[in-house]
């Protein structure tokens, strides 16, 4: 059962958010160009400093100090929203799940994106507490939580025989499971590149998760509507993605961090693009579902 069609939306606004994001995109470049160079910079005079020091000076005390410049300040802050963005992601298939519960009915809707975010989010917390890195595990543990609720909701109205998940319930139960057991043993095994291992999931499955809406592009392109692809999630997804990508690449230089991301930050993109180019547009005068 759908929710009734909502008014379609002018098409302007969306218009001044593609211009929008063209201009952060080429501000997110001249950034790499520039603290790029202040690192090359910095790294140059540093080994100057050291040779001409005396041999009894620290290496600490011939490093110097790179005062608080606004590029950097643009990654604490992108460090800081990441989190939140993420935790933000995690919160946007709520009304979905509210009306799930509200209708009595699963419809057509599949129980990939819930059990695939258990999956995600787990492996990130693993992933997380064994970098000791606070921001990536807390909100993921946040996605687990909510996972676990919408995949449990889900389970309660589409019943134990649907075959259209895609799979079968005890399918997506079994994969969940095992993901879930398989990196629990990596983690407790001991074993030196485990972490990498575990991370290198995540970067598969965010890579599956930020590509899935590009499904339908066939779709959006041959009907020259873009109703089916969710305007506030995927500014929510560019947001998240933009945040993690400066700060995996410039604080924490993580390519399981960065690389995926990027990929995101690249599908949101596209998404974004396809909604300012066709807008809600509706076919046969019937306006498409959102």
């Amino acid at each position: 059962m759908r929710s009734p069609p909502a008014t379609i939306s002018p098409i302007n606004p969306l218009h001044v958010s593609i211009q929008t994001l063209v201009a952060t995109l080429l501000l997110l470049g001249s950034l790499v160009s520039i603290i790029s160079a202040q690192e090359e910079e910095v790294d140059e005079n540093a080994i100057t400093s050291i040779l001409l020091s005396d041999k009894t000076t620290t290496i600490t005390n011939t490093i110097p100090q790179q005062p608080l410049s606004w590029q950097s300040a643009f990654v604490d802050l992108c460090a800081t929203i990441a989190p939140y963005g993420a935790i933000l992601c995690f919160l946007a298939p709520y009304p979905t799940i509210t009306q799930i519960s509200r209708d009595k009915t699963v419809g057509n809707l599949p129980l990939l994106p819930y059990s695939s975010m258990v999956a995600n989010a787990f492996v990130w917390v693993m992933y997380g507490i064994m970098k000791n890195e606070r921001s990536i595990w807390i909100p993921n543990t946040v996605g687990v939580c909510l996972g676990a609720y919408y995949f449990a909701t889900f389970l309660q109205y589409c019943g134990p025989m649907a075959s259209n998940l895609p799979g079968t319930v005890g399918g997506h139960l079994k994969g969940t499971g095992a993901v879930l057991l398989f990196n629990l043993s990596l983690a407790a095994s001991g074993i030196s590149n485990a972490s990498d291992v575990i991370g290198k999931q995540g970067v598969f499955f965010c890579i599956v998760l930020f590509a899935s809406p590009l499904v339908a592009l066939k779709t959006v392109i041959a009907n020259r509507s873009a109703a089916s692809i969710p305007l506030p999630f995927t500014v929510a997804t560019f947001i998240n993605c933009l945040a993690w990508a400066v700060m995996g690449w410039w604080k924490m230089r993580d390519f399981n961090i960065y690389f995926p991301n990027l990929l995101g930050l690249g599908c949101a993109v596209a998404q974004m693009a396809l909604k300012g180019v066709y807008g809600n547009r509706s076919i046969g005068g019937k306006e498409l579902p959102k």
